[in-house]
């Protein structure tokens, strides 16, 4: 009996461990710019891009995970089954995806140590990447992330739930505004814009491929699979909500503080401050950086994760690769200072990634040799998948010329 409750709660960290590490990696100093920037800038109709969000949010991680889940092969292995040779292309593009945006996590734990402490953003910067490394230099190194992202990502919706309650944001006009749908035209570039931050590039894997590494895999595992990505969607939707309301509280109460100084240096920080004062800023702070720690161990995680079965080297030396990325981030982050181009590149890149993976995975949900002969994806979510490639498609050709004049 107590080993059968025992394996029952193996079980549930498994689930709950890929749920937080999907939904932190998402939360990262990206998603926290990004919904305090628009949220200045659309104000309470803002509502109807954060629910409209986490409905394709939802969309795309069921389809993602479900087919990862059920044919028990990761991203690479499926898009190699689909096309010979596209699942190398695709574990580059995530790789190099993860790399960029990696280097602006580690730049984030610096920013929030700047803010709790003094520390100069160097030295900040050198300690994030330390402490993502020392979780993969530990003997249980999987378990230790699982329980990191989970703890952390727990502390971030309880201070930022106190901000939001600090502000007064005026919820009823939020929500009158989710019905106000002349609006939706001028809605779109915000919406594709927090898709693509909430499972663009090797987020929306991250957690499909803890299962995979946690044994979890067939047909019979997928309802627990299934479960596990609508808890991480979960946490990353709540963080979106509370995140949206607390900002959206400030900007009533002060508009003049949209495009002064201080918000144009860091939305989140002017808004946690102006809703909570100098507790505000220091939570600003705290949760900056546990979100950089966690998006750190994600994206070192799965950007490893879309190489290791290339090659038997990567897979016997999986941990000495994470560490290695994530040391390589921290030290190019540490000669180049702020990130910013490489973010705005790492952006263009996942705007071209979602659309491609999802498609990948569409057409591997109607190949037997990949799911299996007695698995039938859901039509709902084949149809609905297929909306939302055709939106962050659209949405990522029109970043192309980005890229080039990055390039260029």
């Amino acid at each position: 009996m107590s080993e059968k409750k025992k394996s029952s709660s193996n079980n549930m960290t498994a689930l709950f461990g890929a749920a937080f590490l999907m939904a932190t990696s998402a939360i990262g100093p990206g998603f926290l710019t990004q919904t305090a920037t628009f949220t200045g800038q659309y104000g309470a109709i803002f509502a109807m891009v954060i629910v409209c969000t986490i409905l394709l949010d939802v969309t795309t991680q069921l389809n993602i995970w479900s087919i990862i889940g059920v044919s028990g092969m990761r991203g690479q292995d499926i898009a190699n089954k689909v096309l010979p040779g596209l699942g190398y292309f695709i574990a580059f593009l995530v790789s190099l995806g993860g790399l960029v945006f990696n280097i602006g996590n580690v730049g984030g734990a610096a920013t929030g140590l700047n803010v709790m402490f003094g520390l100069p953003l160097k030295a900040g910067t050198i300690i994030g990447g330390a402490i993502g490394i020392l979780i993969f230099l530990s003997k249980d190194a999987k378990n230790g992330m699982d329980k990191m992202t989970k703890y952390l990502g727990s502390i971030m919706i309880v201070v930022v739930l106190f901000v939001a309650f600090r502000s007064k944001p005026p919820v009823g006009e939020a929500v009158v505004s989710l019905f106000k749908f002349s609006e939706a035209p001028g809605l779109v570039f915000p919406m594709i814009t927090l898709l693509g931050g909430s499972c663009g590039g090797y987020i929306t894997f991250s957690g499909a491929h803890r299962l995979l590494d946690a044994g979890y895999s067939g047909k019979k595992d997928l309802p627990k699979v299934r479960q596990s990505v609508l808890m991480g969607i979960g946490v990353s939707g709540t963080m979106r909500i509370l995140l949206f309301l607390a900002v959206l509280g400030v900007v009533t109460a002060m508009p003049q503080i949209v495009g002064s100084p201080e918000w144009v240096a860091s939305p989140p920080a002017a808004a946690f401050k102006g809703g909570a004062g100098n507790i505000g800023y220091f939570i600003f702070g705290m949760v900056i950086f546990f979100a950089a720690c966690t998006s750190i161990i994600g994206a070192a995680y799965t950007s490893v994760s879309f190489l290791k079965t290339l090659h038997p080297f990567i897979m016997e030396n999986e941990k000495w690769f994470v560490i290695g990325f994530i040391a390589v981030s921290t030290i190019i982050m540490t000669l180049l200072g702020q990130p910013a181009t490489l973010l705005v590149l790492a952006g263009s890149v996942n705007g071209l990634i979602l659309p491609l993976t999802l498609l990948v995975i569409l057409l591997a949900s109607r190949r037997k040799d990949i799911v299996g002969e007695d698995y039938k994806h859901p039509t709902v979510l084949i149809v609905l998948g297929l909306c939302v490639v055709l939106l962050t498609g659209y949405s990522g050709i029109k970043a192309v010329p980005n890229i080039l004049t990055i390039f260029g």
